[in-house]
């Protein structure tokens, strides 16, 4: 690839007190075989040694502090990541959560990637699961969607939009209803009801950390908190739809989570 004709790349990373891991993620980005890129790290105010760390790295990165802080950590994420999008140049915008890391040639792999048809505006490349014992590449099955409102789709940091669109997702989802709907979802779903489908780059570039305190481990599947959250997704689901104009479609996912929820 001809770095002369390469776009810049932005990769955004959202940190809050991930010292213990931060270092991998940053040196992650740094190191990618392809190089002309920004890195744009955007702390939630750590109490941790973050900011020590951050400040290691400063002739490599730029540095910006989120200080809209909510109660909710799903509204700081979105507003972090909206922060380092406004600071950003890139045409391609690598999200990239700070307990996660990327292989060395993610961003290679993607950019050809998205060389081979100017029309996808998102890709979602698959994660390899980090737990504290082992590596687990899971297969991706897309669901049945007669079943399911919503596509099956990969974490926050296997995310790469196209700028523009990137403008369009901020615009359209950056807002404070449903707090326990993270930033993923959110643009699966828009990108879904706009595209009627996702597209699935099938290699596995990001390592995934599944942490022991992280906020899914909240939401057991089949667990009060899980079916509470599923029709929050469903809500989720109606509002943008009727903000996108577009018909909401009744499921046997849908129908049963009201009625579950209805007796909870």
């Amino acid at each position: 690839m001809s770095h002369n004709k390469s776009p810049l790349i932005s990769i955004i990373i959202v940190n809050y007190n991930n010292a213990k891991f931060l270092k991998k993620s940053l040196n992650s980005a740094i190191n990618q075989t392809y190089k002309l890129k920004e890195i744009i790290v955007v702390d939630d105010i750590s109490s941790d040694r973050s900011v020590e760390i951050l400040k290691s790295y400063k002739s490599k990165i730029k540095y910006f502090v989120n200080k809209k802080k909510t109660k909710y950590g799903s509204y700081n994420q979105i507003n972090s990541y909206y922060k380092g999008f406004q600071k950003s140049k890139g045409k391609y915008i690598f999200f990239l959560d700070s307990d996660d890391y990327f292989v060395k040639n993610k961003v290679k792999c993607v950019i050809n990637k998205f060389n081979e048809k100017s029309s996808k505006s998102v890709l979602f490349d698959l994660p390899i699961i980090k737990t504290k014992k082992k590596l687990i590449k899971n297969d991706f099955v897309q669901k049945k969607f007669y079943l399911s409102n919503w596509p099956r789709f990969t974490p926050q940091s296997c995310i790469t939009v196209e700028r523009n669109y990137a403008m369009k997702i901020f615009k359209t989802i950056k807002f404070k209803k449903f707090p326990t709907i993270w930033f993923d979802f959110r643009i699966a779903t828009l990108y879904f009801l706009n595209f009627g489908n996702i597209v699935i780059f099938r290699k596995y570039l990001t390592y995934y950390r599944q942490l022991e305190n992280s906020a899914s481990k909240n939401f057991k599947i089949f667990s009060i908190n899980w079916w509470r959250r599923r029709k929050e997704a469903h809500n989720f689901y109606s509002y943008l739809s009727k903000k996108l104009k577009i018909k909401n479609r009744l499921t046997l996912d849908k129908i049963i989570t009201s009625i579950i929820n209805f007796f909870i």
